[in-house]
C-alpha cells in the first residue's frame, strides 16, 4: 500500500520531535480549504522554520539540498521546462547529463510534479531541494517573460556569418548597417538595455576588448560584468547602437556624444550616449535617464537631520549662490532638484539650464543646454537672465565664463545653484578663484557649498551582525569606547543584490555655511585647510564622519566608509 503524504509527514517530522499530528491535521486542514503546497503551509503558519524543514525533508528522503544562490545555472536547460510548469510546480531545472534532468524544487512531497515533469521531457528526473523564495527568484531571473531568449539570440547573430576585417581592410558599411537591422540582432540590443533597467542600472557600459565585447552594467555605483558578446558581432552591435541615436556609422575615429529615448508600459527612459574611438574599436557608454521621475524631496535622500536643518536656512535665502560639489555620479543633480522640489511655489519664477534635464518640474521652464549649436551653459544662462528668473540652476559651472554670469547673477537678485567638481566643500572656494573669479566676488555671493557622495546601503535582504576589532575601528578614527551599541552589519550576498551585500544607496554631505569669518577668509586669499579648519571648529560634519555615523547606525559597511572618503 503506497504511503501518503500525511504517512510521510509523519514519520519525518513528528518521530524527529519537530511536529506533532495536531499540527499535520491543522496544515492538511487548511490545504483543503486555500490548496497549495503543505510544506508552504507548514512554514507560514509558524509550525516549522525554513531551515528545519529543508532538514528534516533532505535528511529523511535522502534528497540532498542545494544553495541557489551559489549555483551558476544554464539558461539553456532552464528553458527545458515550460516558464509556466516551472511557475506553477516551483520547480527549476538546473543541470542535464544525457537523459537525467537535475531539478530544484521546494516541495519533494509533490509526486505530480515529479510525474508531470517526467511526462513532459521525457528525462529522469533527479530532485534536489531548496527553498521555495529561491527557485523563484531563479524562475524571475531565468525566464524572459516576453518570450525574448538571450542565449538564443547570441547564437542567432553568431550563425549570421558577419566577419570581423582587419585594420588594414576597409569595412563594408553596408553590410554592417544591413546586419544592425537583422531582428535577431535588433532584439539582442533591446533585451540588454531593457535588463539593466530591470537590475536599476544607472550606466551600460560596451567595451570591444581584443576577443571579445564586453558588456557592464553600472548598479549603486559599482561596475558588474554581464554577458560577453563574440568579438566578430562586435561592428554590427555598436552600428545598431548609433542608429538608435541617430549618429554617423561610418565615423569611427572621432569621439561622438547622442541621444534616444525609450517607451515602456509604465515609463520613459532617455538614454545619452557616449561614443569613444579606442584600440580594439568604439567604447559606448549609455546614461539611463528616467524622465518620468519627479525630483525627490531633501528629506528621502538620506541626508542626516543637521545637514538638512542647515541646506534650510541656505535655501531661505533669496540671492546668493549655492554650490553642491563632488565627483561624476554622486547625486550633485539629485540634491539640487531636490532643492528645487522645494522651492517651486506658484510665486517662483524658476528656470533651470541643464546637460540633460534629468528630472521633471512642474511649473519650472527648463531648458536641454545643447552646445553642438551653440546652446551652453554660458550663452543660455546669459539669455535666461533677461527673463528675470527668482531662482537659476545652472547645470555645471565648466569654465571661467559660466561661473562669473552665475557670480554676477547671485550678486544682483537671484538665487543660483549649481555643481562643481571637487573633492571637499572648502576646495569649492580655491576652484572659483583658479577660475578667473575674484576673491571678493566669491565671498560676497557665496551661501553654501555642500560635498556630496553616495553610499550603498547593506542589502536587508542578507543582512547578518559582525564583530569588528577595536583595533581596526581605531585606525578609521573611531573611539570604541564611545560606541553605546555595537550594530555593525555586514550583507553576506544574495540573488537579491545580485551577491554584492549592498541594494540601494543613501546620500551623505559635508556642508560649509559661509559666515563673516568664511568671507574674510576669503578675501584674503587664505588656503583651503586654513578655511577647513575654521568650519570644523564652529562644526563642520566632514564626509567621514557623516558616513560613520551610517556606519554606526547599522545602515553601511566600513568598507564602504572607507571606500568613498579615502581622500580624508
Amino acid at each position: 500500500m503506497a504511503r501518503t503524504i500525511k504517512d510521510i509527514l509523519d514519520e519525518l517530522l513528528v518521530k524527529s520531535g519537530f511536529l506533532d499530528k495536531n499540527k499535520i491535521e491543522k496544515a492538511l486542514a487548511i490545504q483543503k480549504v486555500k490548496g497549495g503546497s503543505l510544506t508552504k503551509i507548514l512554514v507560514e503558519q509558524n509550525m516549522i522554520s525554513q531551515k528545519d524543514l529543508m532538514s528534516v525533508l533532505s535528511e529523511g528522503l535522502n534528497i540532498p539540498p542545494i544553495d541557489l544562490y551559489k549555483y551558476k545555472i544554464d539558461p539553456n536547460v532552464v528553458r527545458i521546462i515550460p516558464e509556466k510548469i516551472a511557475r506553477h510546480y516551483c520547480i527549476v531545472p538546473i543541470s542535464r547529463i544525457e537523459q537525467s534532468l537535475t531539478v530544484a524544487m521546494s516541495d519533494p512531497l509533490n509526486v505530480f510534479a515529479m510525474d508531470d515533469i517526467k511526462l513532459l521531457t521525457g528525462f529522469q528526473i533527479e530532485p534536489v531541494l531548496s527553498t521555495e523564495e529561491s527557485v523563484r527568484e531563479v524562475i524571475d531571473k531565468c525566464y524572459i517573460t516576453d518570450g525574448i531568449d538571450f542565449e538564443k539570440l547570441f547564437k542567432e547573430a553568431e550563425s549570421e556569418e558577419v566577419e570581423l576585417v582587419s585594420e588594414s581592410e576597409e569595412l563594408d558599411l553596408g553590410e554592417i548597417a544591413m546586419e544592425s537591422q537583422q531582428v535577431p540582432l535588433v532584439k539582442m540590443v533591446n533585451l540588454m538595455i531593457i535588463e539593466a533597467l530591470n537590475r536599476r542600472a544607472s550606466d551600460i557600459h560596451i567595451e570591444p576588448q581584443e576577443r571579445e565585447l564586453r558588456v557592464r552594467y553600472r548598479v549603486d555605483g559599482n561596475l558588474h560584468d554581464v554577458l560577453k558578446i563574440p568579438r566578430k558581432n562586435q561592428n554590427a552591435v555598436i552600428a545598431r547602437i548609433k542608429i538608435m541615436a541617430n549618429l554617423d556609422i561610418t565615423e569611427s575615429r572621432l569621439p561622438q556624444d547622442g541621444r534616444f529615448k525609450i517607451k515602456l508600459p509604465d515609463k520613459e527612459v532617455d538614454f545619452r550616449i557616449s561614443v569613444l574611438p579606442i584600440t580594439y574599436g568604439n567604447k559606448i557608454v549609455l546614461r539611463a535617464l528616467d524622465k518620468t521621475q519627479s525630483a525627490m524631496s531633501l528629506e528621502n535622500l538620506g541626508f542626516s537631520h543637521e545637514a538638512i536643518s542647515e541646506m534650510n536656512k541656505a535655501i531661505s535665502w533669496t540671492s546668493g549662490m549655492i554650490l553642491i560639489t563632488g565627483p561624476t555620479g554622486s547625486g550633485k543633480s539629485t540634491t539640487l532638484n531636490a532643492i528645487l522640489y522645494k522651492l517651486n511655489t506658484p510665486d517662483k519664477h524658476i528656470i533651470t539650464i541643464e546637460d540633460p534635464v534629468e528630472y521633471i518640474l512642474d511649473g519650472a521652464t527648463q531648458i536641454q543646454a545643447r552646445p553642438e549649436i551653440g546652446l551652453t551653459f554660458a550663452s543660455g544662462l546669459r539669455s535666461v537672465l533677461r527673463q528675470a528668473p527668482d531662482i537659476v540652476m545652472v547645470g555645471e559651472i565648466r569654465d571661467s565664463e559660466t561661473a562669473d554670469i552665475a557670480i554676477k547673477a547671485s550678486l544682483t537678485g537671484q538665487l543660483v545653484l549649481s555643481t562643481l567638481h571637487t573633492n571637499d566643500a572648502p576646495s569649492a572656494i580655491a576652484r572659483l578663484v583658479d577660475m578667473g573669479v575674484e576673491p571678493f566676488l566669491v565671498a560676497s555671493s557665496l551661501v553654501m557649498v555642500g560635498a556630496q557622495r553616495l553610499m550603498r546601503k547593506i542589502c536587508i535582504k542578507c543582512k547578518e551582525r559582525i564583530d569588528i576589532a577595536d583595533s581596526v575601528l581605531e585606525k578609521v578614527g573611531i573611539d570604541p569606547g564611545q560606541i553605546k551599541e555595537r550594530n555593525f552589519y555586514n550583507g553576506k550576498g544574495c540573488h537579491h543584490c545580485n551577491n554584492t551585500g549592498y541594494y540601494g544607496r543613501i546620500a551623505i554631505l559635508e556642508i560649509l555655511l559661509i559666515d563673516d569669518e568664511i568671507k574674510e577668509l576669503i578675501i584674503r586669499r587664505a588656503t583651503v585647510d586654513k578655511i577647513k579648519a575654521n568650519a570644523i571648529k564652529k562644526g563642520m560634519s566632514l564626509l567621514r564622519s557623516e558616513a560613520v555615523n551610517n556606519f554606526l547606525s547599522g545602515l553601511t559597511t566600513l568598507d564602504e566608509v572607507l571606500r568613498i572618503t579615502t581622500t580624508e
